[in-house]
């Protein structure tokens, strides 16, 4: 089986993340991470919290404690939701560490030695009422391309325009909100991505294809207009520091690595950290150096992201000249919005995930949010969709049918497994069709298909109702009670099926369901085609218990409630 490497875009430190957020990187990446571990594949899912920049200290600094605290107690409670969520991290890393650090600097030391770092001194913005040089992330006024008035000065959020602060139409700071700024000279380190333009042009022509064109047609974009030089240092004090070594005037000023620039490195420093904790069965380096025939890359992001991953930190790899390990495909993601506006975590717009897991357990989230993830366009969060969903979905497709399966079975039969007759025409029908749709549903995941992967399931819950309502076990049992037997036997063995099947979406329910049957030894991970035509991996004499209700119906009252705390109007 292959070995598969999965990233997802790191969450920045400052503050928790909204639904956009997860379903946009962390929830796809971990759906794929588990799906691909049930079919015997060797995965390692990695992500950090990215925790350098302005915004980090400034937030330190508004709760009176040091930067390196605020990001230790901020990565704690933003990897207790990722928990709540039941995201199957194999490491959860910090950009802050050690091992980044490290890195990082290798980085940038070959990227000097191969001629791709300048020295250069530069007229950066400075504010006299903040006594600082404000790095372009907190320098704000209105995009020149689009006319947005909340542009910030490495990037617009509205157009995704690469930007300067200089850039910007009425600048102002970020931090005192200040329009007397004054431009003073200081120097700092290059990335000459200009010169590295004709390679990752031509990496990227070997990749794209197989990309989404979400992907594809944004690194094209960026390749057309041209690579320029970018600063990689900034004027802060909490960052990955420029080593000594190799620059020690820019040392001692106390520059630092730019986020942007450290924090792909992450992925790797990540993968260290990961390994250092048991060097003896684990090598990162299996998985980063020298082993591009060996281990398929595949990285997630939300859309403002591909720039950074398709062409930057490609460029920044290939000037290293060393083997270092590039992405195969880049499943990019289009914005969730809220009722049609943007989730916004400077905005406080939308739903957090802290909240949600407040309203309601993770699976209810993780099915719709990977059901409606947007792929082929930006797809929109309502209330209204989201009770929908969940009641038609969840509440009755999947957890009515698996409740009054086992509870009619209890009733009528006891508390195992009944036997029944011999499967006949309808069971071989069903398990034919069965067999037909986890195909497509293991078709769908493979391409990284989200949304059709979420249909596909749909249909597999879908077959066991058709099924149930053509049989009417309720009815047959008055006049052929081996053969309600039997039906009742196929329908358990549907739930147990599902239990597998259903895993990498609703891992949670999954548990329950699978653990309704006293099975010994039931260690399968994945199901056959043989073994669903067949549908007999549950036997007659399996005790099971009644789990208790797996998804609530919501109500209009719910509805409006919801609607009431979280605002929003039906788009």
């Amino acid at each position: 089986m292959a070995r598969h490497l999965i990233t997802s875009a790191l969450p920045y430190i400052n503050g928790i993340k909204h639904l956009g957020n997860m379903v946009g990187s962390m929830l796809p990446a971990d759906v794929y991470s588990r799906y691909l571990r049930q079919r015997g594949h060797d995965v390692l899912y990695i992500c950090a919290t990215d925790e350098h920049g302005t915004p980090a200290e400034l937030a330190a600094k508004a709760q009176g404690i040091p930067v390196a605290e605020f990001c230790a107690q901020a990565h704690d409670a933003q990897k207790a939701v990722y928990d709540g969520f039941a995201l199957a991290f194999d490491y959860f890393g910090r950009s802050s560490s050690p091992q980044n650090v490290e890195i990082t600097q290798h980085f940038a030391r070959r990227l000097d030695e191969n001629g791709f770092i300048e020295e250069r001194a530069i007229r950066q913005v400075y504010s006299p009422a903040d006594g600082r040089f404000l790095p372009d992330r907190y320098v704000e006024g209105t995009c020149p391309h689009c006319g947005y008035d909340k542009a910030r000065g490495d990037q617009c959020e509205n157009c995704t325009r690469v930007l300067d602060p200089t850039d910007l139409i009425d600048p102002r700071s970020a931090i005192s909100g200040s329009t007397e700024l004054e431009v003073r000279e200081t120097k700092h380190l290059f990335l000459l991505q200009s010169k590295l333009q004709h390679e990752v042009e031509e990496w990227v022509s070997r990749h794209e294809a197989d990309w989404p064109q979400l992907a594809s047609s944004i690194a094209r974009k960026w390749l057309t207009e041209g690579l320029h030089d970018r600063a990689i240092t900034r004027d802060l004090d909490w960052g990955v520091p420029v080593p000594s070594d190799t620059w020690p005037e820019l040392a001692a000023d106390g520059k630092v690595f730019y986020v942007w620039f450290d924090a792909p490195i992450e992925y790797i420093g990540a993968t260290k950290e990961w390994s250092d904790l048991d060097p003896a069965t684990r090598d990162w380096k299996s998985w980063w150096y020298d082993v591009d025939t060996d281990v398929r890359y595949t990285e997630f992001m939300a859309k403002d992201n591909v720039p950074f991953h398709t062409v930057m930190f490609p460029a920044t790899e290939l000037g290293v000249r060393e083997p270092w390990k590039k992405v195969d495909y880049v499943k990019a993601f289009n914005w969730l919005t809220y009722y049609g506006g943007k989730f916004s975590t400077s905005q406080k717009r939308g739903v957090f995930t802290d909240q949600a897991l407040s309203v309601l357990p993770a699976d209810y989230w993780r099915y719709f949010l990977i059901a409606n993830a947007p792929e082929s366009d930006d797809s929109s969060f309502t209330w209204e969709h989201f009770t929908a969903t969940v009641n038609k979905d969840l509440a009755d497709t999947l957890g009515n049918f698996v409740n009054r399966v086992l509870s009619f079975s209890r009733k009528r039969f006891g508390d195992e497994v009944p036997a029944g007759s011999a499967p006949g025409e309808a069971e071989a029908k069903l398990g034919g069709q069965i067999a037909g749709l986890l195909g497509e549903y293991e078709q769908q995941m493979e391409s990284l298909q989200f949304r059709k992967a979420a249909a596909a399931l749909r249909a597999l819950w879908s077959a066991g109702n058709s099924y149930l309502e053509e049989k009417a076990p309720w009815l047959e049992i008055k006049t052929d009670q081996e053969g309600a037997a039997l039906t009742l036997r196929t329908a358990m063995n549907l739930i147990h099926l599902y239990a597998v099947v259903s895993e990498p979406f609703i891992p949670t329910t999954a548990k329950t369901m699978r653990e309704a049957f006293a099975l010994t030894g039931d260690t399968a991970t994945w199901v056959t085609v043989d073994e669903a035509k067949a549908l007999a991996s549950v036997p007659a004499g399996t005790p099971f218990t009644v789990p208790p209700v797996l998804f609530a119906k919501l109500t209009d009252e719910d509805l409006e409630n919801y609607k009431e705390r979280f605002g929003g109007t039906e788009a």
